[in-house]
């Protein structure tokens, strides 16, 4: 947490950000979405340049050119979601737990991105929640939901995922996008302030014709596997580099 506190001190020059994306959070009719996404990206780019933090990004040929789809990352700390929307061009928005979405700064932009709050114990609530992003995804929005649904300092090795939340994509019959995050708690799980790069994989997608047919169950454990296949084959490679350097 402390690269956390590191970067609200050094950018408090930019406190005006916190009332103008509350603001434009209130007044969507003044600020489309691409408008409010730019902000959001550069209240991004602030605490990366400030907390020595950088994002690798590969796979951005993999993201459909057209139409709503759902991001279905591996979850691993508060940078997940921000790593994802700074390497990905298009706006695009997120599902989070309700009970951590009003702390600091983290209100603001979840308003900001018109992002959606889940009640995780109130299953009608999460239905109408489903329901809801199924149809903004079906007429064009993108959403990243986090199929484990949160994180216990597991660091680069997957929890459980939950069949659950593929419903949304089902639903909407939507392209279904793998990504693969590593190191991403790095930046804000360890309490250090050295430079920090997380890796964002936008794995190859699957269409609705691609898993129709399939219940969510199988969507899920063949998603998780993808994503599993990309982070073990990234920890290898670092492994092996680090070996080869070793006997240099």
């Amino acid at each position: 947490m402390l690269r956390f506190y590191w970067v609200i001190f050094w950018n408090f020059y930019h406190i005006y950000m916190i009332p103008k994306m509350g603001y434009m959070a209130r007044h969507t009719e003044k600020f489309d979405e691409s408008r409010r996404y730019r902000i959001a990206r550069r209240a991004i780019y602030y605490m990366m340049r400030t907390g020595n933090i950088k994002t690798v990004c590969k796979g951005l040929e993999n993201l459909p050119k057209e139409g709503g789809y759902v991001l279905y990352p591996n979850h691993q700390g508060k940078f997940d979601a921000l790593s994802i929307m700074i390497t990905h061009p298009k706006p695009c928005s997120v599902v989070v737990d309700d009970a951590v979405s009003y702390g600091i700064l983290i209100k603001e932009f979840i308003d900001l991105v018109e992002g959606k709050r889940m009640k995780l114990g109130d299953v009608r609530q999460a239905l109408g929640i489903i329901r809801e992003t199924s149809t903004e995804v079906r007429e064009g929005r993108r959403y990243i939901i986090f199929s484990e649904g949160g994180y216990t300092n597991n660091g680069n090795t997957l929890q459980e995922f939950k069949p659950g939340s593929f419903k949304m994509a089902m639903m909407a019959k939507a392209p279904i996008v793998p990504v693969a995050l590593i190191d991403s708690y790095k930046v804000f799980g360890e309490n250090s302030l050295v430079p920090v790069t997380a890796k964002v994989h936008y794995l190859e997608p699957l269409y609705y014709e691609d898993y129709r047919g399939m219940n969510s169950r199988e969507i899920c454990a063949l998603v998780k596997s993808r994503i599993q296949q990309a982070v073990d084959d990234e920890l290898e490679a670092r492994r092996n580099k680090r070996s080869w350097f070793h006997r240099k």
